[in-house]
């Protein structure tokens, strides 16, 4: 029987993927580092998530030589991650007041997109119902998701 293990995503800097990925609620649960292959894989959980719906961090780390490190541009085709949240409102302020974009508000107190710092669209879902509220209620969609 297949199971889900984890959603991997590369980024280009960990502690302020990790940083971001901490505002929805979730938490470094390990990490491993690779000289030989020159990467780090951080995988993050919700609590009491661990080892059930993780997410991998891929840090490839720059060249040796000191050329230009990886850029990743489009996710490769990925759609986004999505993550149940205790309150919509709440979880979409504390992402804003860290200065990200609301790209999709939770106008009706159920959804929202937010990107990561590396442009991976992230969807936010009420656990249960919120009535519609201000300044969520009004305003407009901002960019892509």
């Amino acid at each position: 029987m297949p199971k889900f293990l984890h959603a991997m995503i590369r980024v280009t800097d960990p502690a302020a993927t990790i940083a971001f990925f901490q505002l929805i609620g979730l938490e470094e649960v390990r990490r491993h580092d690779s000289p030989q292959g020159r990467f780090t894989l951080i995988f993050l959980a919700a609590p009491g998530d661990e080892g059930v719906a993780e997410v991998e961090l891929t840090y490839n780390w720059p060249p040796e030589d000191g050329s230009p490190a990886e850029v990743y541009g489009g996710g490769r085709n990925f759609g986004h991650l999505a993550y149940r949240v205790e309150n919509i409102y709440d979880t979409c302020a504390r992402l804003q007041s860290a200065g990200h974009t609301i790209h999709r508000p939770p106008r009706d107190g159920h959804m929202a997109f937010v990107k990561s710092p590396d442009g991976i669209s992230i969807e936010l879902l009420q656990d249960g119902h919120l009535p519609a509220q201000e300044p969520w209620a009004s305003m407009p969609n901002t960019g892509t998701w």
